[in-house]
Protein backbone atom coordinates (compact mmCIF):
# COMPACT_ATOMS: atom_id res chain seq x y z
CA UNK A 1 0.00 0.00 0.00
CA UNK A 2 1.16 3.57 -0.70
CA UNK A 3 2.24 5.32 2.51
CA UNK A 4 0.98 8.58 1.97
CA UNK A 5 -1.65 9.56 4.71
CA UNK A 6 -4.57 11.77 3.96
CA UNK A 7 -5.87 13.54 7.93
CA UNK A 8 -9.29 13.81 7.97
CA UNK A 9 -10.63 17.54 9.46
CA UNK A 10 -13.51 18.98 9.93
CA UNK A 11 -13.63 21.44 7.15
CA UNK A 12 -14.09 19.02 4.32
CA UNK A 13 -11.12 17.57 1.66
CA UNK A 14 -9.49 18.06 -1.91
CA UNK A 15 -9.94 16.27 -5.50
CA UNK A 16 -6.49 15.44 -4.41
CA UNK A 17 -6.59 13.58 -1.23
CA UNK A 18 -9.70 11.60 -3.14
CA UNK A 19 -7.71 10.47 -5.94
CA UNK A 20 -4.96 9.33 -3.48
CA UNK A 21 -7.69 7.16 -1.29
CA UNK A 22 -9.27 5.79 -4.02
CA UNK A 23 -6.77 5.19 -6.65
CA UNK A 24 -3.38 5.23 -4.60
CA UNK A 25 -4.43 3.41 -1.14
CA UNK A 26 -3.49 6.20 0.22
CA UNK A 27 -4.08 5.57 4.16
CA UNK A 28 -6.54 7.62 6.44
CA UNK A 29 -6.12 9.19 9.79
CA UNK A 30 -8.72 11.25 12.30
CA UNK A 31 -7.81 14.96 12.91
CA UNK A 32 -7.63 15.43 16.63
CA UNK A 33 -10.38 18.47 15.80
CA UNK A 34 -12.46 15.95 13.58
CA UNK A 35 -12.54 13.37 16.58
CA UNK A 36 -13.45 16.72 18.77
CA UNK A 37 -16.09 17.51 16.86
CA UNK A 38 -17.79 14.01 16.68
CA UNK A 39 -17.83 13.89 20.16
CA UNK A 40 -19.49 17.61 20.64
CA UNK A 41 -21.74 16.84 18.01
CA UNK A 42 -22.89 12.73 20.01
CA UNK A 43 -23.40 14.54 23.12
CA UNK A 44 -26.29 16.04 21.06
CA UNK A 45 -27.63 14.07 19.76
CA UNK A 46 -27.71 11.71 22.87
CA UNK A 47 -29.27 14.43 24.88
CA UNK A 48 -32.03 14.39 22.14
CA UNK A 49 -32.30 11.12 22.19
CA UNK A 50 -33.25 11.00 25.95
CA UNK A 51 -36.38 13.73 25.57
CA UNK A 52 -39.60 12.53 24.71
CA UNK A 53 -40.59 14.67 21.47
CA UNK A 54 -39.69 12.86 18.31
CA UNK A 55 -36.27 14.51 16.16
CA UNK A 56 -36.57 13.00 12.71
CA UNK A 57 -34.09 10.47 12.38
CA UNK A 58 -33.26 9.97 15.87
CA UNK A 59 -36.44 8.73 17.56
CA UNK A 60 -38.43 8.12 14.29
CA UNK A 61 -38.51 6.09 10.86
CA UNK A 62 -37.29 7.49 8.19
CA UNK A 63 -38.88 8.78 4.64
CA UNK A 64 -42.36 8.43 4.36
CA UNK A 65 -42.22 6.36 7.71
CA UNK A 66 -40.92 9.11 9.77
CA UNK A 67 -44.51 9.99 11.71
CA UNK A 68 -43.64 6.76 13.86
CA UNK A 69 -42.77 7.97 17.18
CA UNK A 70 -40.07 4.91 18.06
CA UNK A 71 -38.83 3.94 21.82
CA UNK A 72 -35.74 3.63 22.84
CA UNK A 73 -35.82 0.01 23.12
CA UNK A 74 -36.37 -0.25 19.32
CA UNK A 75 -33.60 2.41 18.42
CA UNK A 76 -30.62 0.35 17.81
CA UNK A 77 -32.96 -2.19 15.95
CA UNK A 78 -33.83 0.45 13.69
CA UNK A 79 -30.91 1.66 12.82
CA UNK A 80 -29.46 -1.98 11.82
CA UNK A 81 -32.85 -1.75 9.98
CA UNK A 82 -32.24 1.06 7.95
CA UNK A 83 -28.51 -0.19 6.75
CA UNK A 84 -29.76 -3.90 5.99
CA UNK A 85 -33.00 -3.32 4.27
CA UNK A 86 -31.59 0.19 2.23
CA UNK A 87 -28.39 -2.23 0.62
CA UNK A 88 -31.11 -3.03 -1.49
CA UNK A 89 -28.74 -2.86 -4.92
CA UNK A 90 -28.71 -4.78 -7.98
CA UNK A 91 -26.45 -5.80 -10.66
CA UNK A 92 -23.12 -5.65 -11.39
CA UNK A 93 -20.82 -4.81 -8.72
CA UNK A 94 -19.44 -1.50 -9.27
CA UNK A 95 -15.38 -0.54 -9.67
CA UNK A 96 -12.91 -0.93 -6.37
CA UNK A 97 -12.01 2.88 -6.86
CA UNK A 98 -15.53 4.46 -6.89
CA UNK A 99 -16.57 1.76 -3.78
CA UNK A 100 -13.48 3.99 -1.71
CA UNK A 101 -13.86 7.50 -3.02
CA UNK A 102 -17.78 7.10 -1.65
CA UNK A 103 -16.04 5.52 1.53
CA UNK A 104 -13.88 8.08 2.10
CA UNK A 105 -16.16 11.12 1.44
CA UNK A 106 -19.12 9.96 3.48
CA UNK A 107 -15.68 9.45 6.36
CA UNK A 108 -15.37 13.58 5.55
CA UNK A 109 -18.79 14.26 6.20
CA UNK A 110 -19.38 11.96 9.25
CA UNK A 111 -16.30 13.94 10.65
CA UNK A 112 -17.70 17.43 10.06
CA UNK A 113 -18.74 17.36 13.66
CA UNK A 114 -22.55 17.54 11.59
CA UNK A 115 -24.09 14.36 11.47
CA UNK A 116 -24.28 12.83 15.07
CA UNK A 117 -21.64 10.04 14.75
CA UNK A 118 -19.97 8.48 17.79
CA UNK A 119 -16.13 9.02 17.08
CA UNK A 120 -15.45 4.90 17.43
CA UNK A 121 -17.54 4.28 14.34
CA UNK A 122 -15.89 7.25 12.31
CA UNK A 123 -12.73 5.50 12.84
CA UNK A 124 -14.27 1.80 12.05
CA UNK A 125 -14.47 4.17 8.42
CA UNK A 126 -11.03 4.59 8.20
CA UNK A 127 -9.81 1.20 9.72
CA UNK A 128 -11.40 -0.59 6.79
CA UNK A 129 -10.76 1.50 4.60
CA UNK A 130 -6.93 1.10 5.25
CA UNK A 131 -7.33 -2.37 5.64
CA UNK A 132 -7.94 -2.62 1.72
CA UNK A 133 -11.37 -4.07 2.43
CA UNK A 134 -14.07 -2.69 -0.09
CA UNK A 135 -17.67 -3.59 0.49
CA UNK A 136 -19.40 -5.03 -2.59
CA UNK A 137 -21.75 -2.12 -4.34
CA UNK A 138 -23.74 -2.86 -7.42
CA UNK A 139 -24.60 -0.61 -10.25
CA UNK A 140 -28.40 0.14 -9.31
CA UNK A 141 -29.95 1.42 -6.26
CA UNK A 142 -29.48 5.07 -5.91
CA UNK A 143 -32.06 7.71 -7.47
CA UNK A 144 -29.23 10.05 -6.59
CA UNK A 145 -31.56 11.59 -3.94
CA UNK A 146 -31.35 11.40 -0.11
CA UNK A 147 -27.89 10.70 -0.76
CA UNK A 148 -26.92 7.51 -2.89
CA UNK A 149 -28.70 5.13 -0.49
CA UNK A 150 -28.16 1.96 -1.50
CA UNK A 151 -24.45 2.20 -2.49
CA UNK A 152 -23.99 3.94 1.31
CA UNK A 153 -25.70 0.89 2.46
CA UNK A 154 -23.76 -1.94 1.46
CA UNK A 155 -20.60 0.29 3.15
CA UNK A 156 -22.36 0.57 6.06
CA UNK A 157 -23.41 -2.97 6.01
CA UNK A 158 -19.75 -4.04 5.67
CA UNK A 159 -19.30 -2.19 8.84
CA UNK A 160 -21.68 -3.84 10.75
CA UNK A 161 -19.70 -6.86 9.65
CA UNK A 162 -22.48 -8.32 7.43
CA UNK A 163 -23.38 -8.60 3.72
CA UNK A 164 -20.22 -9.13 1.40
CA UNK A 165 -16.74 -7.25 0.79
CA UNK A 166 -13.67 -8.01 -1.20
CA UNK A 167 -10.01 -8.32 0.77
CA UNK A 168 -7.21 -6.26 -0.33
CA UNK A 169 -6.20 -10.01 -2.09
CA UNK A 170 -9.09 -9.05 -4.67
CA UNK A 171 -11.42 -12.07 -3.20
CA UNK A 172 -14.74 -11.50 -1.80
CA UNK A 173 -15.67 -13.02 1.47
CA UNK A 174 -18.16 -12.50 4.25
CA UNK A 175 -17.73 -8.81 5.60
CA UNK A 176 -17.60 -10.36 9.06
CA UNK A 177 -14.26 -12.55 8.04
CA UNK A 178 -12.54 -9.81 6.36
CA UNK A 179 -13.32 -7.56 9.58
CA UNK A 180 -12.42 -10.34 12.10
CA UNK A 181 -8.80 -10.93 9.88
CA UNK A 182 -7.96 -7.49 10.16
CA UNK A 183 -8.52 -7.18 13.86
CA UNK A 184 -11.24 -4.73 12.91
CA UNK A 185 -14.72 -5.21 15.36
CA UNK A 186 -18.08 -4.50 13.79
CA UNK A 187 -19.65 -1.28 14.81
CA UNK A 188 -23.33 -1.51 16.49
CA UNK A 189 -25.15 1.36 15.72
CA UNK A 190 -26.92 4.14 18.05
CA UNK A 191 -29.80 6.71 17.38
CA UNK A 192 -29.25 8.72 13.81
CA UNK A 193 -25.87 6.64 13.07
CA UNK A 194 -27.51 4.00 10.24
CA UNK A 195 -29.70 7.11 9.02
CA UNK A 196 -26.15 9.03 8.50
CA UNK A 197 -23.93 6.48 7.08
CA UNK A 198 -26.20 6.40 3.88
CA UNK A 199 -27.85 9.98 3.41
CA UNK A 200 -24.86 11.73 1.14
CA UNK A 201 -23.62 12.27 -2.80
CA UNK A 202 -20.87 10.68 -2.02
CA UNK A 203 -20.96 8.18 -4.95
CA UNK A 204 -21.95 10.75 -7.74
CA UNK A 205 -19.43 13.12 -6.48
CA UNK A 206 -16.09 10.52 -5.92
CA UNK A 207 -16.82 9.86 -9.67
CA UNK A 208 -17.15 13.27 -10.35
CA UNK A 209 -13.78 13.81 -8.97
CA UNK A 210 -11.99 11.24 -10.83
CA UNK A 211 -13.69 11.81 -14.20
CA UNK A 212 -12.32 15.39 -14.13
CA UNK A 213 -9.09 13.66 -13.54
CA UNK A 214 -9.32 11.60 -16.48
CA UNK A 215 -11.06 14.22 -18.77
CA UNK A 216 -8.30 17.03 -17.70
CA UNK A 217 -5.26 14.61 -18.96
CA UNK A 218 -7.50 13.61 -22.10
CA UNK A 219 -8.15 16.89 -23.29
CA UNK A 220 -4.56 17.93 -23.74
CA UNK A 221 -4.23 14.81 -25.24
CA UNK A 222 -6.74 15.97 -27.45
CA UNK A 223 -5.22 18.96 -28.28
CA UNK A 224 -1.83 16.87 -29.42
CA UNK A 225 -3.80 14.63 -31.68
CA UNK A 226 -5.50 17.79 -33.06
CA UNK A 227 -2.03 19.42 -33.72
CA UNK A 228 -0.77 15.84 -35.61
CA UNK A 229 -3.95 15.11 -37.56
CA UNK A 230 -4.01 19.45 -38.97
CA UNK A 231 0.02 18.67 -39.58
CA UNK A 232 -0.74 15.58 -41.37
CA UNK A 233 -3.28 17.47 -43.59
CA UNK A 234 -1.31 19.66 -44.51
CA UNK A 235 -3.12 22.03 -42.82
CA UNK A 236 -2.24 26.27 -41.76
CA UNK A 237 -1.36 26.52 -37.87
CA UNK A 238 -2.00 30.46 -38.69
CA UNK A 239 -5.65 30.12 -37.36
CA UNK A 240 -3.91 29.34 -33.88
CA UNK A 241 -2.15 32.51 -33.66
CA UNK A 242 -2.26 34.28 -29.92
CA UNK A 243 -4.45 37.43 -31.28
CA UNK A 244 -7.12 35.69 -32.87
CA UNK A 245 -8.27 33.93 -29.42
CA UNK A 246 -7.35 36.86 -27.84
CA UNK A 247 -10.52 38.70 -29.34
CA UNK A 248 -12.65 35.88 -28.40
CA UNK A 249 -11.53 35.24 -24.47
CA UNK A 250 -12.64 32.25 -23.43
CA UNK A 251 -10.00 31.13 -21.45
CA UNK A 252 -10.14 27.28 -22.34
CA UNK A 253 -9.87 28.93 -26.63
CA UNK A 254 -6.58 30.33 -25.66
CA UNK A 255 -5.13 27.24 -23.78
CA UNK A 256 -6.03 24.74 -26.50
CA UNK A 257 -4.37 26.58 -29.39
CA UNK A 258 -1.51 27.71 -27.60
CA UNK A 259 -1.34 23.69 -27.00
CA UNK A 260 -1.15 23.20 -30.74
CA UNK A 261 0.63 25.94 -31.71
CA UNK A 262 3.43 24.50 -29.37
CA UNK A 263 3.13 21.15 -30.75
CA UNK A 264 3.52 21.96 -34.34
CA UNK A 265 6.74 24.52 -33.85
CA UNK A 266 9.45 23.76 -36.81
CA UNK A 267 6.92 21.74 -38.56
CA UNK A 268 7.96 21.53 -42.02
CA UNK A 269 4.82 20.54 -43.03
CA UNK A 270 2.21 23.39 -42.01
CA UNK A 271 0.93 25.66 -44.54
CA UNK A 272 2.46 23.79 -47.50
CA UNK A 273 -0.59 22.56 -48.90
CA UNK A 274 -0.15 24.09 -52.61
CA UNK A 275 3.59 23.57 -52.38
CA UNK A 276 3.15 20.12 -51.26
CA UNK A 277 0.39 19.22 -53.80
CA UNK A 278 0.74 21.32 -56.28
CA UNK A 279 -2.76 21.95 -55.99
CA UNK A 280 -4.55 25.90 -55.79
CA UNK A 281 -3.98 27.50 -52.13
CA UNK A 282 -6.24 26.09 -49.57
CA UNK A 283 -7.93 29.48 -47.77
CA UNK A 284 -9.18 27.74 -45.45
CA UNK A 285 -9.37 23.96 -43.42
CA UNK A 286 -12.54 22.24 -42.83
CA UNK A 287 -14.36 23.27 -39.40
CA UNK A 288 -13.05 19.88 -37.51
CA UNK A 289 -9.32 20.77 -38.28
CA UNK A 290 -9.88 25.09 -37.91
CA UNK A 291 -12.01 25.22 -35.06
CA UNK A 292 -10.21 22.36 -32.65
CA UNK A 293 -8.95 25.02 -30.10
CA UNK A 294 -13.07 26.34 -30.17
CA UNK A 295 -14.37 23.08 -29.29
CA UNK A 296 -11.60 21.70 -27.00
CA UNK A 297 -11.49 25.12 -25.18
CA UNK A 298 -15.19 25.40 -24.70
CA UNK A 299 -14.70 21.49 -23.23
CA UNK A 300 -11.68 22.94 -21.05
CA UNK A 301 -14.00 25.52 -19.53
CA UNK A 302 -16.64 23.54 -18.83
CA UNK A 303 -14.16 21.23 -16.83
CA UNK A 304 -13.49 24.17 -14.90
CA UNK A 305 -17.18 24.89 -14.07
CA UNK A 306 -17.56 21.27 -13.13
CA UNK A 307 -14.15 21.70 -10.77
CA UNK A 308 -15.57 24.23 -8.91
CA UNK A 309 -18.98 22.69 -8.08
CA UNK A 310 -16.98 19.64 -7.15
CA UNK A 311 -14.86 22.02 -4.83
CA UNK A 312 -17.72 23.57 -3.13
CA UNK A 313 -19.52 20.09 -1.96
CA UNK A 314 -15.86 18.52 -1.24
CA UNK A 315 -16.38 21.38 1.37
CA UNK A 316 -19.79 20.35 2.40
CA UNK A 317 -21.48 18.19 5.41
CA UNK A 318 -24.35 16.33 2.98
CA UNK A 319 -26.72 14.66 5.85
CA UNK A 320 -30.10 15.00 7.06
CA UNK A 321 -31.30 16.01 9.55
CA UNK A 322 -28.06 17.94 10.24
CA UNK A 323 -26.40 18.65 13.77
CA UNK A 324 -25.73 22.69 13.90
CA UNK A 325 -22.76 23.94 16.38
CA UNK A 326 -25.85 25.62 18.33
CA UNK A 327 -27.53 22.42 19.35
CA UNK A 328 -30.03 22.26 16.84
CA UNK A 329 -30.69 18.67 15.13
CA UNK A 330 -32.85 20.33 11.84
CA UNK A 331 -34.11 18.46 8.55
CA UNK A 332 -32.93 19.86 5.17
CA UNK A 333 -32.98 19.05 1.69
CA UNK A 334 -28.53 19.42 1.23
CA UNK A 335 -28.19 15.70 0.04
CA UNK A 336 -30.64 16.90 -3.33
CA UNK A 337 -27.80 15.72 -5.89
CA UNK A 338 -29.07 18.56 -8.55
CA UNK A 339 -25.71 20.59 -8.39
CA UNK A 340 -23.45 17.29 -9.38
CA UNK A 341 -25.40 15.39 -11.45
CA UNK A 342 -26.25 18.42 -13.73
CA UNK A 343 -21.95 18.80 -14.46
CA UNK A 344 -21.83 15.19 -14.50
CA UNK A 345 -24.66 15.61 -17.57
CA UNK A 346 -22.75 18.52 -18.66
CA UNK A 347 -19.63 16.92 -18.94
CA UNK A 348 -21.22 13.95 -20.88
CA UNK A 349 -21.95 16.14 -23.52
CA UNK A 350 -18.61 17.85 -23.66
CA UNK A 351 -16.80 14.64 -24.16
CA UNK A 352 -19.57 13.38 -26.77
CA UNK A 353 -18.79 16.75 -28.87
CA UNK A 354 -14.83 15.82 -28.13
CA UNK A 355 -14.99 12.44 -29.27
CA UNK A 356 -17.55 13.66 -32.56
CA UNK A 357 -14.76 16.55 -33.90
CA UNK A 358 -11.87 14.17 -33.29
CA UNK A 359 -13.94 11.38 -35.43
CA UNK A 360 -14.64 13.66 -38.31
CA UNK A 361 -10.30 14.42 -38.73
CA UNK A 362 -9.53 10.69 -38.53
CA UNK A 363 -12.15 10.13 -41.17
CA UNK A 364 -10.89 12.93 -43.57
CA UNK A 365 -6.92 11.56 -42.46
CA UNK A 366 -8.63 8.50 -44.54
CA UNK A 367 -10.29 10.10 -47.37
CA UNK A 368 -8.50 9.92 -50.51
CA UNK A 369 -10.73 13.29 -51.26
CA UNK A 370 -9.92 15.00 -48.19
CA UNK A 371 -6.53 14.01 -46.95
CA UNK A 372 -4.42 15.96 -49.67
CA UNK A 373 -2.52 13.50 -50.96
CA UNK A 374 -2.49 10.60 -48.73
CA UNK A 375 -3.23 6.98 -49.40
CA UNK A 376 -6.67 5.43 -48.86
CA UNK A 377 -7.15 4.82 -45.52
CA UNK A 378 -3.21 5.27 -45.47
CA UNK A 379 -3.05 1.49 -46.76
CA UNK A 380 0.07 0.27 -48.11
CA UNK A 381 -1.62 -0.86 -51.23
CA UNK A 382 -5.04 -0.09 -51.27
CA UNK A 383 -7.08 -2.35 -52.74
CA UNK A 384 -5.07 -5.34 -51.18
CA UNK A 385 -4.43 -3.34 -48.15
CA UNK A 386 -7.78 -1.86 -45.95
CA UNK A 387 -5.28 0.03 -43.87
CA UNK A 388 -7.61 1.76 -41.38
CA UNK A 389 -10.86 1.47 -42.47
CA UNK A 390 -12.41 -0.47 -40.02
CA UNK A 391 -10.56 1.30 -37.19
CA UNK A 392 -12.52 4.26 -38.02
CA UNK A 393 -15.54 1.94 -37.96
CA UNK A 394 -14.86 1.57 -34.36
CA UNK A 395 -14.23 5.04 -33.65
CA UNK A 396 -17.69 5.87 -35.07
CA UNK A 397 -19.07 3.35 -33.17
CA UNK A 398 -17.53 4.74 -29.93
CA UNK A 399 -18.27 8.35 -30.95
CA UNK A 400 -22.72 7.38 -31.48
CA UNK A 401 -22.82 5.91 -28.09
CA UNK A 402 -21.01 8.96 -27.04
CA UNK A 403 -23.94 10.86 -27.87
CA UNK A 404 -26.63 8.52 -26.81
CA UNK A 405 -24.40 8.83 -23.17
CA UNK A 406 -25.24 12.43 -23.71
CA UNK A 407 -28.69 12.72 -22.98
CA UNK A 408 -28.91 13.99 -19.40
CA UNK A 409 -30.11 11.74 -16.84
CA UNK A 410 -30.80 14.55 -14.44
CA UNK A 411 -33.69 16.02 -16.58
CA UNK A 412 -35.15 12.24 -15.66
CA UNK A 413 -37.08 12.32 -11.99
CA UNK A 414 -39.16 9.62 -10.83
CA UNK A 415 -40.71 9.93 -7.26
CA UNK A 416 -40.22 6.85 -4.81
CA UNK A 417 -40.85 6.32 -1.08
CA UNK A 418 -45.06 7.10 -1.09
CA UNK A 419 -44.31 10.52 -2.78
CA UNK A 420 -42.13 11.69 -0.26
CA UNK A 421 -39.27 11.96 -2.21
CA UNK A 422 -41.03 13.01 -5.15
CA UNK A 423 -38.55 14.51 -6.67
CA UNK A 424 -35.13 13.06 -7.66
CA UNK A 425 -31.85 14.20 -9.30
CA UNK A 426 -30.63 10.56 -10.88
CA UNK A 427 -26.76 11.98 -10.32
CA UNK A 428 -25.28 8.58 -9.92
CA UNK A 429 -26.81 7.79 -13.15
CA UNK A 430 -25.32 10.38 -14.82
CA UNK A 431 -21.86 9.32 -12.87
CA UNK A 432 -22.31 5.93 -13.99
CA UNK A 433 -23.05 6.68 -17.70
CA UNK A 434 -20.08 9.58 -17.80
CA UNK A 435 -17.69 6.87 -16.54
CA UNK A 436 -18.65 4.90 -19.69
CA UNK A 437 -18.06 8.23 -21.89
CA UNK A 438 -14.23 8.97 -20.83
CA UNK A 439 -13.59 5.46 -20.95
CA UNK A 440 -14.83 5.59 -24.40
CA UNK A 441 -13.62 9.03 -25.48
CA UNK A 442 -10.09 7.59 -24.43
CA UNK A 443 -10.61 5.28 -27.34
CA UNK A 444 -11.43 7.95 -29.79
CA UNK A 445 -8.26 9.72 -29.17
CA UNK A 446 -6.72 6.59 -29.55
CA UNK A 447 -7.84 6.00 -32.70
CA UNK A 448 -6.90 9.56 -34.11
CA UNK A 449 -3.40 9.36 -32.54
CA UNK A 450 -2.76 6.11 -34.32
CA UNK A 451 -4.23 7.30 -38.01
CA UNK A 452 -2.11 10.84 -37.28
CA UNK A 453 1.37 9.55 -36.82
CA UNK A 454 0.86 6.77 -39.41
CA UNK A 455 -0.19 9.63 -42.27
CA UNK A 456 2.63 12.12 -41.03
CA UNK A 457 5.09 9.11 -41.18
CA UNK A 458 3.99 8.60 -44.64
CA UNK A 459 4.65 12.56 -45.76
CA UNK A 460 8.08 11.96 -43.77
CA UNK A 461 8.79 9.08 -45.89
CA UNK A 462 8.15 11.54 -48.85
CA UNK A 463 11.12 13.80 -47.67
CA UNK A 464 8.76 16.39 -45.41
CA UNK A 465 10.07 16.88 -41.96
CA UNK A 466 7.53 16.96 -39.32
CA UNK A 467 7.37 19.16 -36.02
CA UNK A 468 9.60 17.93 -33.35
CA UNK A 469 7.63 17.40 -31.04
CA UNK A 470 5.01 15.34 -33.71
CA UNK A 471 8.82 13.18 -33.88
CA UNK A 472 8.90 12.97 -29.80
CA UNK A 473 5.05 11.20 -29.96
CA UNK A 474 6.01 8.87 -33.30
CA UNK A 475 8.80 7.56 -31.62
CA UNK A 476 7.48 7.20 -28.14
CA UNK A 477 4.11 5.59 -30.10
CA UNK A 478 6.17 3.06 -31.68
CA UNK A 479 8.91 2.66 -28.31
CA UNK A 480 5.47 1.53 -26.90
CA UNK A 481 4.93 -1.10 -29.43
CA UNK A 482 2.19 0.73 -31.92
CA UNK A 483 3.69 -0.29 -35.26
CA UNK A 484 3.73 2.47 -37.86
CA UNK A 485 2.93 1.99 -41.60
CA UNK A 486 3.27 -1.01 -43.12
CA UNK A 487 0.91 -4.28 -44.96
CA UNK A 488 -2.25 -4.82 -43.11
CA UNK A 489 -2.03 -6.92 -39.91
CA UNK A 490 -3.75 -8.03 -36.56
CA UNK A 491 -5.22 -4.23 -35.83
CA UNK A 492 -6.95 -5.04 -32.35
CA UNK A 493 -3.50 -5.18 -30.42
CA UNK A 494 -1.79 -1.85 -31.66
CA UNK A 495 -5.51 0.04 -31.06
CA UNK A 496 -5.37 -1.81 -27.37
CA UNK A 497 -1.64 -0.48 -27.16
CA UNK A 498 -2.43 3.09 -28.69
CA UNK A 499 -5.32 3.56 -26.08
CA UNK A 500 -3.16 2.23 -23.36
CA UNK A 501 -0.53 4.66 -24.35
CA UNK A 502 -3.12 7.70 -24.29
CA UNK A 503 -4.71 6.77 -20.58
CA UNK A 504 -1.45 6.76 -19.28
CA UNK A 505 -0.47 10.38 -19.67
CA UNK A 506 2.61 8.81 -22.11
CA UNK A 507 1.56 11.13 -25.29
CA UNK A 508 1.50 14.36 -22.96
CA UNK A 509 4.76 13.11 -21.44
CA UNK A 510 6.44 12.52 -24.68
CA UNK A 511 5.81 15.46 -26.54
CA UNK A 512 6.31 17.92 -23.48
CA UNK A 513 10.27 17.49 -23.69
CA UNK A 514 9.99 20.05 -26.69
CA UNK A 515 6.87 21.83 -26.12
CA UNK A 516 7.66 22.73 -22.55
CA UNK A 517 4.39 22.03 -20.39
CA UNK A 518 1.27 21.85 -21.90
CA UNK A 519 -1.82 22.99 -20.14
Amino acid sequence: MDMHTVVVGTSGTTAQDVIAVARGNARVELSAAAVDALAAAREIVDALAAKPEPVYGVSTGFGALASRHISQDLRAQLQRNIVRSHAAGMGPRVEREVVRALMFLRLKTVASGHTGVRPEVAQTMADVLNAGITPVVHEYGSLGCSGDLAPLSHCALTLMGEGDAEGPDGTVRPAGELLAAHGITPVELREKEGLALLNGTDGMLGMLVMALADLKSLYTSADITAALSLEALLGTDKVLAPELHAIRPHPGQGVSADNMLRVLAGSGLTGRHAEITGDAPRVQDAYSVRCAPQVNGAGRDTLDYAAVVAARELASAVDNPVVLPDGRVESNGNFHGAPVAYVLDFLAIVAADLGSITERRTDRLLDKNRSHGLPPFLADDAGVDSGLMIAQYTQAALVSEMKRLAVPASADSIPSSAMQEDHVSMGWSAARKLRTAVDNLARIVAVELYAATRAIELRAAGGLTPAPASRAAIEALRAAGVQGPGPDRFLAPDLAAADAFVRAGKLVAAVEPVTGPLA
